[in-house]
């Protein structure tokens, strides 16, 4: 083999043991640095404090140190301002960073990787980057929640039909459907929470996969960059990736709450419906149809479900047969990652901008609950509180509800006397209990659609929310 050819092989930071160069296409084929270079910050920062902790136990001099924390703050600065060259046959944006410093500061930048593996780094960037991005997306699910409480404060007292099945069920507040969403969001942030709380502890130290026999102090690192503690099996730290998949299933319940807004969203604004208007700018037309109004955002939050749900999918196929300890199949955890995390991001940002600009036709949702026999489960609890067993009450309202159909008209369409043929239990005071404003209003349980219950909670929500 040519000089030539050795020295292209013995350039890699891990080619001494190789006689022949890479391949231009494995070279191809295995770099990450395409999409792996967004973790540069966290790597950094890791590196930094990694730099730190081998002086404090005399592996490096302290005028080493100060060399690589300055070569890897100006390395910062010039990816910060986009004249940094990330190289592809360096494959990973960790050995990019490490050859850049060792160009820039000699022989002190060689020794940055004493005591730590790509193993371990590249776990510690990215539980670094999680812990980050979990944080922006906590706020952005309690900006969204914001704009549910806000249209929920807006329409309060508005009645609309509540649905199972997508079949009128029964009368409820406008705004007890709303803050519904609100509590999702809600699930979201604490799941999301205890994800973050579960990944945040030190992997650097677990090298490769047995440790290190180098003084190191994991403790006084994992003080430094904020977590809790540091992880106890080395061989456990190089494989895992149960923080990636927990992350990705986070994301992926968050997408479907707002894939199930934006299902109503679709149905709500259709003519069929009627009950909300989105705002122009949110809205597109069509190339043919000059009367087309499209709720292509909603369209386009439901359809980027199965793109978040798919990312969750291929890491844990990745994932499911994998040996201890680490495999070169973990170069594919951060692409679905890094892609779920982008799609549910901008889809919580511009639900939140959608929610502040669409308004509800209560006319239409008030029209809406005239139909439907949506206070016959009101009869039937009438009949209860009269003693009447409720499998039995159920059996009378259902022939009743029957007669109706028969002849054309509402519960409230039919007298005292009418009703008083199917039950002498029924008296005059009956035509309150099949309002559909006496139907919410009774529903006052703890969570319920009655005008006092959701008033609480929106007042509650508001102070979680901190709006005035």
């Amino acid at each position: 083999m040519s000089d030539e050819r050795h020295s292209k092989s013995s350039s890699k930071l891990w080619g001494g043991r190789f006689a022949e160069a890479t391949e231009a296409s494995v070279e191809a084929f295995t770099a990450s640095v395409q999409y792996d270079a967004r973790l540069y910050r966290h790597d950094i920062m890791g590196s930094k404090a990694h730099a730190r902790m081998l002086a404090r136990q005399k592996l490096l001099t302290d005028d080493e140190c100060e060399a690589i924390l300055g070569g890897l703050d100006e390395i910062c600065r010039e990816i910060d301002e986009g004249i940094f060259v990330f190289r592809p046959e360096l494959e990973d944006v960790h050995m990019n960073i490490e050859r850049a410093l060792t160009e820039k500061i000699g022989s002190a930048g060689e020794k940055l990787h004493t005591a730590r593996s790509r193993n371990d780094q590249v776990s510690l960037d990215l539980r670094l980057y999680l812990r980050e991005e979990g944080g922006n997306l906590s706020d952005l699910l309690a900006r969204t929640q914001r704009g549910f409480v806000v249209l929920a404060r807006k329409y309060l007292g508005t009645i609309m039909p509540g649905y199972t099945h997508l079949q009128r069920a029964q009368p409820v507040l406008l705004s007890h459907h709303l803050l519904a969403y609100c509590e999702m969001l809600e699930r979201d942030k604490d799941r999301l929470g205890d994800c973050i709380d579960r990944l945040n502890v030190l992997p650097l130290g677990a090298a490769a996969m047995a440790g290190t026999g180098l003084p190191i102090d994991r403790e006084s690192v994992a003080v430094e960059l904020g977590f809790k503690g540091i992880t106890a099996n080395s061989m456990d730290t190089s494989g895992d990736r149960d923080f990636a998949l927990e992350f990705l299933f986070c994301c992926t319940v968050i997408q479907l709450h707002l894939s199930r807004l934006a299902e109503e969203l679709v149905l709500w604004s259709s003519k069929e419906f009627g009950f909300v208007e989105i705002g122009d700018r949110y809205c597109t037309g069509s190339s043919i149809m000059p009367q087309k109004k499209n709720p292509d955002i909603p369209e386009l939050i439901r359809g980027k479900s199965g793109r978040v749900t798919g990312a969750l999918m291929s890491l844990l196929m990745t994932v499911k047969g994998l040996p201890l300890t680490y495999n070169r199949d973990l170069q594919e955890d951060k692409e679905p990652v890094f892609d779920a995390l982008d799609t549910v991001k901008a889809s919580l940002s511009i639900t939140a901008e959608l929610l502040d600009n669409m308004s509800f036709n209560t006319e239409a949702l008030q029209e809406a609950t005239a139909g439907g026999f949506m206070t016959a489960t009101d009869l039937a609890d009438y009949l209860v509180r009269k003693n009447m067993p409720f499998r039995h009450a159920h059996g009378v309202v259902g022939r009743i509800v029957a007669h109706c159909q028969k002849k054309g008209i509402e519960l409230d369409e039919m007298s005292v006397g009418e009703l008083r043929d199917f039950s002498e239990l029924i008296g005059d005071d009956i035509k309150e209990f099949l309002s559909v404003e006496g139907s919410v209003n009774s529903r006052i349980s703890t969570g319920g659609t009655a005008t006092v219950r959701v008033a609480e909670a929106l007042d509650l929500a508001e102070k979680k929310l901190g709006i005035a």
